[in-house]
């Protein structure tokens, strides 16, 4: 057994608990209980600390250069022994990024640079003052916001998975169990039994959140009850969906919530091996992922006979190489056996027959990491969360045309105008909602006569879309929906694995309508056409790729008919997107004849004399676009 390196343990822990305790290797529950106990009771919440952002989309920003300014700067005043810098997971705001927290006060500066951190040592951590310029400026008051608890955009979430990512180290397993980590899963082995941990999340009311929906403490029922010696356990980390990052923020940020709720599924189960299938264009996910586990295995959390218990239980992390399709359970068991990722036809269920014939559990990043929090709290606790047949919180990546994006974490039953107003910002530069894409690219289209709606399974389903993992698109008035939806289905028909035809050649001829349309050269009977296709396609595909691959198709032009109407009949796109739809030309009132649109067009499509009007010849022009965004006088018109 490797000790643990005392270099992966930040230096304010020597001060807590010694060194022997720290280094010798946890042998029963109640040492562990004893240790993790001392640990949270001896860190100081008052002490200073610095915290800045380190997900991928702050590490895009620059936040990880900051983290040597901070310590020269600390070194500079003497401090580095009284203030600590903490790098930790996604907060959640990616769009502001580079994140810095001051803790315990909570100030919030977000979009740091590298000029910036001088003041904030001098001014803020040594004199305790807030430097104004730095704070987050709300886009609906112009308020200028102190505290990170009081922007917008945290207010109206319940962060109960994601509420530790701004709080701990995820590359430190003794932060996490300072804020409570492991103690659901030594009180598992403890106290329960297996059944007693199954009837706990059946009454939770928790569902599969990687978009099924299905009651997870049924699934792992079944499971369990399942003929079969050896049993085995699935976290599903291969997220595809354009736009979407749960996963990969929580795996980032919090990865010991993944293995303990899955340690705590696998003892339910009675599983010995869990595999965690994660896509290889995540690589610092899988490198924290590789290092918790490594740091639950010298903690004894990971192995053989876990904390004297005589339960045994390993953890390996399997690469996908990318593939959509992947995401679907019978296609991602397929790709860890070694074989061609395509689906099977169902039943056999994989709880029934999964991973080499045996009885497989699959579950998501999201729906393992809330496990523990429900066996801490109870089951009440996630329970009265959401709506009757929704419990708890979800998890989205709200993106596209909002002020805010980022990743949000709700409680289910929200309205789509609350997170699209209240938690987005709403939409920049005063152009009008249009709709909001959920579901990643198997999602539909919901317009904005329907923001009332709470955000559950059921409600989704009724109005044409579906949960999905929870990816969120939100649209705006220069949003075209045709653009749209052949979006989606070029990338479903891309990722499409071709075993069933319904969904290859159909999403296909699907497709070739679409872009019939957008060029022009559509027909009245398309649009009955695409109902009929996108319906077939949905009946007779084998898996949920095909099976709802149509919905962005049905559900624009059950809301958006008009729209399709305005390409086929008035050859016109109502959102000026598609080319094929469009003219520019020049308003000869307007233009000033300053000549920046003349030097910018690259095929010499616009002429006129310096200080008089310019006109465009459409018999040249590529529809571009560039000729309108370097206008500063708004006369270039797209018709």
């Amino acid at each position: 057994m490797k000790n643990i390196n005392e270099r992966d343990l930040p230096v304010q822990w020597m001060n807590w608990i010694s060194k022997r305790e720290i280094m010798t290797r946890i042998t029963d529950i109640d040492a562990f209980e004893k240790m993790s106990g001392k640990l949270q009771k001896q860190k100081d919440p008052n002490r200073k600390s610095v915290c800045v952002c380190g997900g991928s989309a702050c590490i895009a920003t620059g936040s990880l250069g900051l983290i040597d300014l901070f310590e020269k700067e600390f070194k500079a005043h003497g401090i580095e022994d009284e203030v600590d810098i903490l790098v930790t997971g996604c907060h959640g705001f990616c769009e502001k990024g580079p994140l810095v927290v001051i803790r315990p006060e909570g100030i919030f500066y977000p979009m740091v640079k590298k000029e910036d951190v001088p003041g904030i040592v001098k001014e803020t951590v040594i004199d305790g003052k807030v430097i104004e310029s730095l704070l987050y400026v709300d886009p609906m008051t112009n308020e200028k916001i102190v505290y990170e608890h009081d922007v917008p955009f945290y207010k109206k979430q319940k962060r109960l998975v994601l509420g530790q990512n701004g709080l701990i180290d995820p590359m430190v397993i003794t932060d996490y169990i300072t804020v409570g980590g492991y103690k659901a899963f030594a009180s598992v082995l403890a106290s329960m039994t297996s059944d007693e941990v199954i009837d706990l999340i059946i009454d939770s009311g928790l569902k599969g959140r990687g978009g099924g929906g299905f009651p997870t403490g049924i699934k792992w029922k079944l499971c369990k009850n399942a003929k079969g010696k050896i049993k085995n356990i699935v976290c599903n980390a291969d997220e595809g969906d354009p736009g979407a990052y749960m996963d990969r923020s929580i795996l980032e940020g919090n990865p010991h919530s993944v293995i303990e709720g899955m340690l705590i599924g696998g003892f339910a189960i009675t599983a010995s091996v869990g595999y965690i299938y994660v896509r290889t264009e995540y690589p610092l996910a899988i490198e924290r992922l590789k290092k918790a586990i490594e740091q639950a295995k010298e903690f004894g959390l990971i192995g053989d006979d876990i904390l004297g218990t005589g339960f045994s239980f390993d953890i390996e992390i399997r690469e996908g190489s990318g593939a959509f399709v992947c995401g679907e359970e019978t296609s991602l068991m397929h790709s860890i056996e070694g074989l061609s990722p395509e689906p099977s036809q169902r039943p056999p269920f994989p709880v029934e027959s999964g991973l080499w014939g045996n009885p497989t559990n699959i579950n998501n990043v999201e729906t393992w990491a809330v496990v523990p929090l429900i066996i801490s709290n109870g089951s009440k606790y996630f329970s009265d969360i959401g709506t009757e047949n929704s419990k708890g919180t979800k998890i989205f990546s709200l993106v596209g045309k909002i002020n805010n994006s980022g990743l949000v974490e709700v409680p289910m039953g929200i309205s789509l105008g609350e997170i699209i107003n209240g938690i987005g910002g709403g939409i920049p530069d005063g152009k009008s909602f249009k709709a909001v894409q959920t579901g990643g690219p198997s999602g539909g289209c919901i317009p904005a006569s329907l923001m009332d709606i709470p955000v559950d399974y059921e409600k989704l389903a009724e109005v044409g879309s579906i949960m999905g993992s929870g990816g969120m698109v939100v649209m705006d008035e220069d949003t075209c929906v045709i653009d749209i939806a052949k979006y989606f289905l070029s990338f479903t028909n891309d990722e499409s694995c071709g075993k069933c035809a319904s969904c290859r050649d159909g999403s296909k001829a699907m497709l070739d309508i679409l872009t019939r349309i957008s060029e022009g050269h559509g027909k009245p009977k398309d649009i009955d056409l695409l109902v009929e296709l996108g319906e077939a396609v949905k009946d007779a595909s084998q898996c949920g790729l095909g099976q709802t691959l149509s919905n962005p198709v049905l559900s624009t032009i059950k809301y958006f008919r008009d729209e399709y109407n305005a390409h086929i009949v008035d050859k016109k796109c109502p959102a000026h997107v598609c080319k094929a739809l469009v003219t520019y030309s020049i308003n000869s009132e307007e233009c000033i004849g300053c000549g920046v649109c003349l030097k910018n067009c690259s095929v010499g499509a616009i002429t006129g004399s310096l200080k008089a009007a310019h006109s465009i010849d459409t018999g040249k022009c590529t529809k571009c676009g560039v000729c309108r965004e370097v206008c500063k006088f708004n006369a270039v018109i797209v018709e």
